[in-house]
């Protein structure tokens, strides 16, 4: 079984759970570390909405020469 949990790790290396799991029994796992200075969280939230903006048809006409 696959399972994502959002974390956060401590600079000492302690995991805090962002939501509870209850587990039948011990499991591996593996850590992915994102660091957050790569991608701002502010610009994945804004992705859909300036997204809505940047497909238009307008925007398409003045930006292709570019292509």
């Amino acid at each position: 079984m696959l399972m994502a949990v959002e974390a956060t790790i401590e600079t000492n290396g302690t995991v805090y759970l962002m939501e509870p799991i209850h587990l039948a029994h011990t499991c591996r796992a593996i850590v992915t570390i994102m660091d957050e200075s790569e991608i701002p969280e502010t610009t994945l939230l804004s992705q859909n909405a300036l997204a809505q903006d940047w497909e238009r048809p307008e925007e398409e006409a003045a930006w292709s020469h570019l292509q």
